[in-house]
């Protein structure tokens, strides 16, 4: 089986603060990236362990440049770097399942660590389907299109609820932290969150062949809403129409275009 891992940056252990995560602040940042090169190295032994013939990460977080290259799992492959043709590079039917990493609730979660939808800073969240999905459920979305399952989801409490809500109890959760707030929670020690992933890795490569993958029914109704207005103000929509100062919606015939209001 060839795994597809897609990484985030907030629901690594030993991150609760955007200052380690948005504004890429050292040393709090570079701390940041280790902790999350080895979550992700640790999904991938557990792949390996499974029997998964090859492994492929997407840096999933911003535009790219959040793992450290020498410390990467020797067996996997990584794709990172700005101006992305596509959401999840390289990602296709030859593909046995997708793995999440270090993943956050939608925005609004109240136990939700550093929760947001794509952009915490514009506050934005995204509609499909009149479901309101965060970035579990995009990815879910697009691996759908392929008909491969979203296997496994790490990251804290509420993100592992969500993905269990969104895709049902069978996909493998590992919860390495609990929020007390948005910037506050109760977490692993990150040697112990990463033993928790790797177990949770193999456990997911070897449930995938039973799991369904994540669709919606086609067309799919999109609607995006700002939190702020002076980032819909801002925005300049591909196919979108505004409906509201805040609010834009589309009509989408791929899930490869959700993302593309």
């Amino acid at each position: 089986m060839k795994v597809y891992i897609v990484t985030d940056l907030e629901g690594v252990s030993g991150i609760c603060l955007f200052e380690q995560t948005r504004e890429k602040v050292p040393p709090l940042y570079e701390e940041a990236r280790f902790l999350l090169t080895r979550e992700v190295n640790a999904a991938v032994q557990g792949c390996l362990d499974a029997g998964a013939e090859e492994v492929v990460v997407l840096d999933g977080h911003g535009g790219g440049f959040n793992f450290v290259p020498e410390e990467m799992h020797p067996e996997a492959y990584f794709v990172t770097g700005p101006v992305r043709p596509h959401p999840l590079l390289g990602l296709d039917e030859s593909f046995g399942a997708v793995l999440c990493v270090g993943f956050h609730a939608k925005l609004g979660t109240p136990d939700g660590v550093l929760h947001h939808t794509q952009s915490s800073k514009a506050e934005t969240r995204y509609w499909y389907n009149g479901i309101e999905m965060g970035e579990i459920g995009q990815v879910a979305l697009i691996a759908g299109h392929y008909g491969v399952p979203v296997a496994m989801v790490s990251g804290d409490l509420a993100a592992c609820r969500e993905a269990k809500e969104l895709l049902g109890e069978d996909v493998v959760t590992v919860v390495v932290k609990e929020g007390y707030s948005r910037h506050c929670a109760k977490m692993l020690s990150p040697k112990r969150a990463r033993e928790e992933i790797r177990r949770g890795a193999r456990e997911a490569v070897e449930k995938a062949p039973s799991l369904k993958p994540f669709r919606l029914p086609l067309p799919i109704e999109g609607r995006l809403a700002f939190g702020k207005e002076e980032y819909a103000e801002k925005f300049k929509p591909k196919r979108a129409r505004k409906v509201d100062d805040l609010t834009f919606v589309a009509t989408f015939h791929s899930a490869l275009e959700i993302l593309e209001f």
